[in-house]
């Protein structure tokens, strides 16, 4: 829900916070191969940064930064990888594809994502124009697209509608912004009802028991605000299977290394080569762009890994460095005393 996303004070937005082979067309001097990196093929440590693959990486990451656009484009076809995006974003797909392709050659890195699948969630909820302080937000609107990391598609969607208790009525603003209607909600089913059905989608699917998987969502606002402040509405406590997430602006920001101002879903997909497929400010539309630039970033070579959690009602960031887990097989959560 992006338009109450950016309309909310400056102080609680989101915390902002590479390489594949290829020398332009008619550069003899920055063709890579042993003889010129003086034959060295030694298999790094996987921490040992000294080791001569590392130095081959770096030598080749310059002249990917000397190359043009066009360069850029002609040696990303010649690898069949996408070549729509800007130039930096160019640079960053041929940096990784590059390094990638080495590493796995030292057997560094198996390719293969953090998790098994990706639940990209982007709620709609209530809202007035202005959003005013005071106003409290209810969710309307439970969108999940599954992302299958391995195949690199949306795989699977949820939605439902949720039927708001303490501001029944929706405001015209609200149903412009949304396109949900009044009679949409009037229709719908409580949010208890509705997360329950979630978590049973979810459990078909067998996440968290067979397939490893984790939450993702454009900002800290979903799982921080809306859904946190939606289970004190409804009287039941947080579900476990949302305490940790994906910022996808994080990630996308530190990964491309772009600035905070430059991690908005549609500069996002603008700067990717991509267009908004869908409705803007449909959750599941917004959920389902929302996956698209996860799965381009999956093919960059990025690993989407959790960034952000909730504790004790607080956002909190998680380190990198903090071991990898999965989200919890997903459970019904019980009501509050």
């Amino acid at each position: 829900m992006e338009e109450q996303k950016e309309n909310r004070p400056q102080a609680a937005r989101d915390e902002a916070a590479a390489a594949p082979a290829a020398c332009p067309p008619g550069r003899q001097h920055c063709r890579i191969n042993d003889q010129e990196t003086n034959g060295k093929t030694s298999a790094a440590s996987s921490s040992d940064f000294s080791d001569p693959i590392y130095k081959e990486i770096a030598i080749t990451n310059g002249y990917i930064n000397r190359m043009t656009r066009e360069e850029l484009r002609s040696k990303l076809a010649e690898f069949k990888l996408e070549t729509r995006g800007v130039k930096d974003v160019l640079k960053k797909r041929l940096k990784n594809y590059y390094k990638k392709q080495k590493l796995m050659q030292k057997e560094h890195i198996s390719g293969d994502s953090c998790y098994d699948y990706i639940c990209v969630v982007d709620f709609e909820a209530t809202c007035e124009e202005g959003n005013p302080p005071e106003f409290v937000h209810e969710i309307i609107e439970f969108p999940v697209v599954l992302v299958n990391t391995r195949t690199l598609e949306i795989e699977d969607t949820f939605q439902q509608y949720v039927k708001p208790e303490i501001n029944p009525k929706l405001s015209d603003f609200c149903i412009s912004l949304t396109g949900i209607t009044q009679d949409i909600v009037d229709k719908a089913d409580i949010f208890p009802q509705v997360l329950q059905n979630v978590v049973e989608w979810m459990r078909q699917r067998e996440l968290g028991t067979k397939y490893s998987y984790s939450m993702l969502t454009d900002g800290s606002w979903d799982m921080s605000k809306f859904l946190n402040i939606q289970c004190r509405i409804s009287r039941i406590k947080y579900p476990s299977f949302a305490k940790k997430w994906i910022n996808i602006r994080k990630s996308y920001g530190n990964f491309y290394k772009v600035p905070r101002n430059q991690t908005k879903l549609t500069i996002m997909l603008e700067n990717l080569g991509m267009n908004y497929d869908g409705r803007p400010h449909s959750g599941l539309d917004d959920s389902k762009n929302i996956a698209r630039i996860a799965i381009r970033m999956l093919q960059d070579g990025c690993d989407l890994r959790v960034n952000e959690r909730i504790h004790g009602g607080q956002l909190m960031t998680v380190s990198s460095s903090v071991p990898l887990e999965g989200a919890p097989a997903p459970q019904m959560p019980r009501y509050r005393n």
